[in-house]
């Protein structure tokens, strides 16, 4: 029991290990296009992000660029050097009472300061104005400094700078301030604007493309796994029948018959002739060996027969060695006539492999093969009946359509009776070429027709073995008929004689 209990426990990571190996080409699929998508959210919401912070920026910067612009006209008519006493009165008259916290008065005509740009800029909270002198000394400011403040330093035609200080972004522009009147050097304007709306606006982009990114990629995903997995579903159940086929080469399981008009459904397709060729094959070889083993009982039953006859006493009598050795050597050149047959019969079953292009001038196969039949057969008159258009041509081997002739024909001889006489008709129709041929012999009943193409099967059994029939030539000239796509028939009637129906495929010409 317990060298059971680890067999079992042996066998099942092997069975793991095997849906590992089946579900991996999904988890790498899903895994790659995840990682695409991923990479492609992420450079996406990178490039947006940059485009509107820029944007923004830019705003505010121009903003802050008129505030500096504003302040400096507003001073620049000071011809001194800047001082609070001059400073503060150049603004606006009710400036000091706005930076004190005092209401301005209403009924003061100055009241109209309120929409002065220098006072909107100075309500800003986000943006501090300072006001040097040139010792670097704080003229003004509107923001909580004092005096010991230290200014920047300031280029000659000023400068705007981008400061991140704790992920938080600020602008600080500075420019210095001259006198329009005598061009002197009479202080610094500095303006820090603390853009915290762009900052909040920022944050709030980044959290709002984060969570769009990580849900898109979550939804993306999952899309891609169910892609995924409709297209690798198919592809397990092929390797789960091959198998099934590796351990019973006759399983019957098959792929379902899909609507898929694609690649995988094409493959599907393949692959089930794929198996239903290879188990054809199979049953033909079986059936080959069966038939073989079959026919040869007889004739190797016979040869045996005689051998032991002469072994016993018949080698003695010279008349008994004669027969014994005669029946002997047609029994075997009906066995040699028997297996060519047979291999004929099974190279006719792999045509498509062995012959796939080739292409036969009807006119030229009929016309010799009936002229070396009227030269073998002179007591026979041979009729053709030719309809065909020149070079009618089909997609056949030559060897094989003189072949399927000649045994309708030798057939059509064999059976004929008192009227030696058989009729070869040829025509080309609209998309086909039919031959038909016609003798005038014993005639096939309605319930022998529908055997006669069968293996070893004849109609009369006694007379077929004196004419050296094996009843195999029909069942190889339906195989070589059918294989490339044409059809064989008979009509006959007890007494009258047989037709034999060829229909081949036209092939027409590609230059019409």
């Amino acid at each position: 029991m317990k060298m059971m209990n680890k067999t079992k426990m042996k066998k099942k990571p092997n069975k793991n290990k095997k849906e590992t190996k089946q579900a991996s080409l999904t988890f790498k699929w899903v895994s790659a296009v995840a990682a695409v998508i991923t990479v492609s959210f992420v450079i996406f919401s990178i490039i947006i992000y940059s485009v509107v912070k820029r944007q923004l920026v830019e705003q505010e910067a121009r903003l802050t660029s008129n505030v500096v612009q504003t302040f400096n006209n507003r001073l620049d008519n000071i011809p001194d050097t800047l001082e609070i006493s001059n400073v503060v009165p150049r603004l606006s008259p009710n400036t000091g009472r706005l930076l004190a916290g005092k209401a301005s008065n209403d009924n003061d005509d100055s009241r109209q300061v309120f929409n002065d740009d220098v006072l909107a800029s100075l309500a800003n909270r986000e943006m501090r104005v300072t006001i040097f002198d040139p010792t670097g000394s704080v003229v003004f400011s509107n923001g909580n400094s004092d005096s010991s403040m230290k200014m920047p330093k300031i280029s000659k035609n000023g400068q705007q700078t981008i400061i991140n200080k704790d992920h938080q972004l600020h602008l600080v522009a500075a420019q210095p301030i001259h006198s329009e009147i005598n061009n002197k050097l009479i202080g610094y304007i500095v303006v820090d604007n603390s853009l915290s709306r762009l900052n909040d606006v920022l944050h709030s982009l980044r959290l709002w493309m984060t969570t769009i990114s990580i849900v898109g990629i979550i939804l993306f995903s999952l899309f891609a796994f169910l892609i995924v997995n409709n297209v690798v579903k198919p592809i397990k159940q092929m390797s789960k029948i091959s198998r099934a086929v590796n351990n019973d080469p006759n399983s019957q399981d098959r792929m379902p018959v899909t609507r898929r008009h694609d690649e995988l459904g094409e493959l599907i397709q393949n692959f089930n002739q794929m198996l239903d060729r290879m188990q054809a094959y199979i049953q033909q070889q079986k059936q080959f060996v069966g038939d073989v083993s079959h026919e040869l009982r007889t004739p190797v039953a016979v040869v045996q027969g005689h051998l032991n006859l002469l072994e016993r006493w018949g080698k003695d009598d010279p008349e008994v060695l004669e027969e014994s050795i005669q029946a002997s050597l047609q029994e075997i050149n009906r066995m040699k006539h028997l297996i060519q047959e047979m291999l004929d019969l099974t190279r006719a079953e792999q045509i498509d492999v062995q012959f796939p292009n080739e292409v036969t001038n009807v006119n030229e196969v009929l016309s010799r093969t009936i002229n070396d039949m009227r030269m073998i057969h002179q007591d026979f008159v041979i009729t053709y009946n030719d309809a065909l258009k020149p070079n009618t041509m089909i997609k056949m081997y030559r060897n094989h359509l003189e072949q399927v002739l000649i045994i309708l024909m030798d057939n059509a001889m064999k059976y004929s009776t008192d009227r030696k006489e058989l009729i070869v008709d040829a025509s080309t129709e609209k998309d086909k070429v039919e031959i038909i041929v016609q003798d005038f012999g014993e005639g096939i009943s309605h319930e022998e027709q529908k055997k006669i193409f069968n293996r070893f099967y004849r109609v009369d059994k006694a007379r077929t073995r004196e004419k050296g029939g094996n009843g195999l030539g029909l069942s190889i000239a339906q195989k070589l008929v059918e294989s490339y796509h044409g059809k064989i028939s008979v009509i006959s009637e007890l007494g009258s004689g047989s037709k034999f129906k060829l229909e081949f495929p036209l092939l027409k010409d590609e230059k019409n």
